[in-house]
């Protein structure tokens, strides 16, 4: 997730992960059962109903990271000294350097909370048209917000570790990049270098308009609605593609043979599914009723199956990969008629 190059001292860059919602009012006026409700995941109504549906249901976040660059590029006079070596111009080369070492445990550590963060809005969201944003079910905004502070209390404590390492950090990196370290390139403290934070900003068109410039006003709303629209198509896709990426690696788990015997299967196969439904009967708005019926068939494959069974018993391993295959086929189907999108555009 760390963008590859810093560009000069202090290296610290700031990357954003956007989760946007709509407007409070609309949030506060909805009726929560449309995502309690199991019976209404049902496909029903015009595509305009379920992107309305999405619209008013849901809510979003900006998650954004303070980050300490651990990169930097080489001046041009350094390029070009590397380039003598190979006959080449500096001009036509790209060349960094690293500042500290990204896989010391105290750096791993601290960025291990951070892709945490990330994972878990990707969990607990649908992806949204716009650079980075991502919806969420409103119900759950105090469970989030509470799980945002553990991650930001957790990235302090890490953060606190690695500036205790950080003159050791910056010895090796002297001793590893020779003529090329420079103490200008790291700042005296890390104190501020590292953080996260989170807001809720709108995608609905702004009320001042419709008294500014009504025509725009009008044009502005259409646009929000196309978005939502979009954002019903990501959504199946996204479903699709992890649905089939599941589907796909328990068959290939539970068929055939490695190096001549029964390949291993472990318990994560069978909890990474159970742990899809979850998500998907919580987050599916319902817009699409092949996709339901083949999670649903997922389901009712493994409903009940134990890992251990799995592993001792032949006719069932047979059993589940046969009607897990038949789910497979139909996914790989719908994957090659969905038109490709970007899912989340990162910063």
């Amino acid at each position: 997730m760390l963008p590859g190059v810093a560009a000069g001292p202090p290296a610290v860059f700031l990357e954003s992960i956007v989760f946007t919602f709509p407007c409070l009012k609309r949030i506060l006026a909805m009726s929560t059962s449309l995502l309690e409700e199991p019976a209404v995941q049902a496909a029903t109504g015009s595509a305009t109903s379920h992107a309305e549906r999405l619209r008013t249901s849901m809510m979003a976040m900006r998650l954004s990271f303070t980050w300490f660059g651990t990169r930097k590029t080489l001046s041009a006079d350094q390029k070009d000294q590397a380039a003598e070596s190979f006959g080449a111009e500096g001009s036509f080369l790209s060349a960094g350097k690293k500042l500290i070492d990204v896989k010391h445990p105290a750096f791993k550590a601290v960025s291990s909370i951070k892709n945490k963060a990330v994972r878990y809005f990707r969990e607990v969201s649908l992806p949204y048209p716009e650079a980075g944003i991502r919806l969420i079910r409103p119900d759950r905004l105090d469970e989030v917000n509470r799980q945002m502070e553990a991650f930001r209390s957790d990235l302090g404590d890490a953060v606190y570790h690695l500036a205790r390492a950080y003159a050791h950090l910056k010895a090796l990196a002297r001793e590893r990049l020779g003529t090329l370290y420079n103490e200008g390139d790291y700042p005296p403290a890390l104190s501020g270098l590292f953080g996260i934070s989170w807001e809720f900003p709108s995608v609905e068109a702004p009320d001042y308009l419709q008294q500014l410039n009504p025509e725009v006003y009008r044009q502005e709303c259409q646009r929000v609605q196309q978005r939502f629209s979009e954002a019903v198509q990501l959504a199946e896709q996204a479903f699709t593609e992890e649905l089939a990426k599941l589907v796909s690696h328990l068959t290939e788990r539970l068929s055939g043979t490695e190096n001549g015997e029964r390949k291993v299967f472990r318990d994560g196969v069978i909890e990474n599914l159970t742990e899809f439904f979850d998500r998907f009967r919580q987050l599916n708005i319902g817009s699409s009723e092949q996709l339901d019926g083949l999670v649903n068939d997922a389901r009712r494959i493994i409903r009940g199956v134990r890992p251990q069974a799995l592993r001792d018993d032949t006719n069932l391993r047979q059993h589940v990969a046969t009607e897990m295959s038949r789910v497979q086929s139909v996914l790989d189907g719908l994957l090659i008629n969905q038109p490709r999108r970007n899912i989340l555009r990162r910063p």
